[in-house]
């Protein structure tokens, strides 16, 4: 398994209004789709206004076809249509687990 970590800096005050619409329209789809939420954060020291949200996968493979799936989602597409405007940046990465982490450590 490894972590898709996603990092979203928001424009300054939209913190609610993203959390909320990610609520309302944009979690169920994600979660129905990509399958493996690990966690959905938002910061409070360090650099602000900022959304993090982790998801595992097996395989690259696997990553490719469930990301695929989302972004052909009419519903997921209504949601980020809203969200975009909010968003200031994206940084994504990918977390190879150690052998010896409680997440596992099989990486394909």
């Amino acid at each position: 398994m490894f972590i898709d970590e996603r990092i979203y800096t928001l424009k300054n005050g939209k913190l609610g209004e993203f959390l909320k619409l990610y609520e309302e329209l944009g979690k169920d789809v994600q979660v129905r789709i990509l399958g493996n939420m690990i966690g959905y954060f938002h910061t409070d020291i360090g650099p602000l206004n900022q959304v993090v949200h982790m998801w595992g996968y097996e395989s690259l493979d696997d990553r490719w076809q469930r990301r695929k799936e989302l972004q052909a989602s009419e519903e997921w597409l209504k949601y980020a249509l809203q969200m975009r405007p909010l968003v200031q940046s994206i940084e994504n990465k990918i977390l190879i687990p150690e052998p010896w982490s409680p997440i596992g450590g099989n990486q394909n």
